[in-house]
């Protein structure tokens, strides 16, 4: 039982911080339709900012101003390089993003080196949160759980509950009407990339000391969110947010156990033997395997559901 509780918790946590690092390019996706390549080097740069501002000030402020320098830096992106190209199509904007993340990856390693950095979680947070079966849940993995369903509920709340929230879904789908009211339709455009941007550099300084501040941490992550913007349904953050925690949770059961896929299919009543093609796969152990569950996993969606778990967009 200490297995399933633990393993479930560890795959919570980062089944949202999965989130955290989706819902910033699920809403760039809906409300632009643009699909940010760039997306996890900003995750990237919020760690690296955050690193720094630790180094002057303290955790609690690199947790304001990291996030908002990353969603400067993305809102000046699309004023100035992504709005120039947006006339011409979906390609040239995928290849001006994707362009952007090897600038990103190449100037942080100029400024903080190839190597990992000794970004740590802050003493006020480092230590465990409650114990369950003799296994202590540490504090900072539960802060990280908050404030993703903090965030979960503030766009929430923004989209739906204010004007602000009305305008930009207006823009979307009426940018004349909007326009005709009096609303830079642009500056908002820009504004919602800049937030996605930003809430990417949140991630990036919850993340970057849970597991790691290096340059390819952008790569570790990279594909894994697009894989959930995509099983959960191209622009729908309710979506990402029951792909997150499956994939999280699954990869996390996954990564935990140690036993053969053999062992494993024995127990649900399925027999591998020699003569199975495809034997020695089988005696592969489940943690091997655990990397390439989310892309499978995206395969059967693509397959049988390819608008998405909760998505209204075909493909």
């Amino acid at each position: 039982m200490e297995f399933y509780v633990i393993s479930l918790l560890n795959g919570l946590s980062y089944g949202l911080l999965l989130f955290m690092l989706s819902s910033g390019l699920t809403l760039i996706f809906s409300m632009m339709g643009v699909l940010n390549f760039a997306h996890a080097s900003f995750y990237m740069l919020g760690a690296y900012f955050a690193y720094t501002t630790v180094q002057v000030l303290n955790f609690w402020a690199a947790l304001v101003l990291a996030p908002i320098l990353v969603g400067l830096i993305g809102a000046l992106f699309e004023k100035y390089c992504l709005r120039k190209v947006h006339i011409f199509g979906h390609v040239p904007e995928l290849l001006i993003t994707f362009g952007l993340s090897y600038i990103l990856l190449e100037l942080v390693q100029l400024v903080w080196g190839r190597g990992p950095l000794d970004y740590r979680v802050p003493a006020e947070l480092d230590g465990p949160l409650f114990t369950i079966y003799g296994t202590q849940f540490p504090m900072y993995r539960g802060f990280m759980m908050g404030v993703a369903l903090l965030m979960l509920v503030s766009i929430w709340l923004l989209l739906t509950r204010t004007r602000i929230g009305l305008v930009i879904q207006a823009a979307l789908t009426h940018p004349d009407q909007v326009e005709a009211l009096g609303h830079n339709v642009p500056r908002v455009l820009m504004l919602v990339f800049g937030g996605g941007a930003a809430l990417a550099g949140l991630a990036g300084v919850i993340g970057g000391n849970a597991f790691v501040t290096e340059p390819g941490m952008a790569a570790a992550v990279g594909a894994v969110i697009f894989v959930v913007v995509v099983v959960g349904g191209m622009g729908s953050l309710s979506g990402a947010f029951v792909a997150s925690i499956l994939i999280g949770v699954i990869q996390t059961f996954a990564v935990a156990i140690d036993a053969s896929l053999q062992t494993v299919l024995s127990h649900v009543g399925v027999a591998i033997t020699s003569e199975t093609f495809g034997y020695e796969l089988w005696k592969l152990k489940v943690s091997q395997v655990a990397p390439i569950l989310p892309f499978l996993f995206l395969v059967l969606i693509l397959i049988f559901r390819p608008k998405g778990l909760l998505g209204t967009r075909e493909g």
